[in-house]
């Protein structure tokens, strides 16, 4: 298998460029990757544009979305869109009025650290942040930088998690409704990392067989977060609701210790998502 479905860029929450992601793939014995930066398409035009002669990328993105628990609070879950048309309407409306709402809640979270008296530079996060919108890793990194913290992974334990005291929440559409703009796009929707973090606990075999019945196309079953128990569980639902299975590294450059290639997706599934979808991949 030499297909890595889920990787990022800086054009979100990833460090690496286009040139940057293809050398790491190059070097992991990739051939196919799956562009899934978060909420966003801005990075497909330069990737399209330095793929390298016998590379191809899926183009897609992550999007943000929330499910119900069981006592009705919403519950983040990334759903993964691929090969759906960019200028749909309602992805475009969508992602702006994200673009909006992550631009203030990145400030937020800086102006909460420094009246806590956190040394952090907004100019400074604006800088990390480069081409994307401000997202947590960079404030993380701005951390880092000033001392404050020792890694952007101690970030995440603490000062910028869901449960820390300068979380944000960001405002997000449903899952279903994320399912359907992607499949009213053209593209395969697949959820990704089902079994990691608070999304374990809402999508059950249960809500994945209803998902299944409203355009589900896949589910991210080997990911750095699922151990055998959550990959075996994963492997008999999507089996049973005749559901694409993907591999994904979930890569993020410098911002993540996750190795591009750790986790892969078979031949047949990437044909059948190429099958399925609007929009052509990128070849080199």
């Amino acid at each position: 298998m030499t297909a890595d479905l889920h990787v990022h860029t800086h054009f979100s929450d990833g460090t690496d460029t286009p040139e940057e992601l293809f050398a790491a793939a190059q070097a992991a014995g990739l051939t196919t990757l799956g562009l899934t930066d978060h909420d966003t398409s801005k990075g497909w035009e330069p990737v399209a544009a330095a793929v390298p002669a016998g590379m191809r990328v899926l183009p897609g993105a992550e999007f943000s979305t929330k499910h119900p628990a069981a006592d009705r609070s919403l519950v983040s879950v990334h759903l993964l869109g691929y090969l759906f048309d960019p200028a749909s309407p309602a992805i475009v409306a969508e992602w702006q009025r994200m673009k909006d709402d992550r631009r203030l809640r990145g400030e937020r979270i800086v102006e909460k650290l420094i009246a806590a008296d956190y040394t952090i530079d907004l100019a400074r996060v604006r800088e990390i942040a480069g081409p994307s919108n401000i997202g947590r890793p960079h404030i993380a990194r701005a951390l880092v930088e000033a001392g404050v913290i020792s890694t952007v992974g101690e970030a995440f334990s603490g000062l910028l998690d869901d449960d820390g005291d300068f979380y944000v929440a960001l405002r997000s559409t449903t899952l279903l409704e994320g399912i359907t703009m992607i499949s009213e796009a053209g593209g395969v929707p697949v959820v990704a990392h089902p079994r990691a973090r608070a999304a374990a606990g809402v999508l059950t075999a249960e809500v994945l067989e209803e998902l299944a019945d409203r355009g589900l196309q896949g589910i991210e079953v080997r990911h750095p977060d699922h151990d055998d128990a959550a990959r075996a569980e994963l492997g008999g639902i999507a089996t049973d609701l005749r559901l694409l299975q993907t591999g994904s590294s979930d890569y993020h450059g410098g911002n993540k210790t996750l190795v591009i290639g750790q986790e892969r997706t078979s031949d047949d599934v990437v044909d059948a998502i190429i099958e399925r979808g609007a929009v052509a991949p990128f070849v080199g």
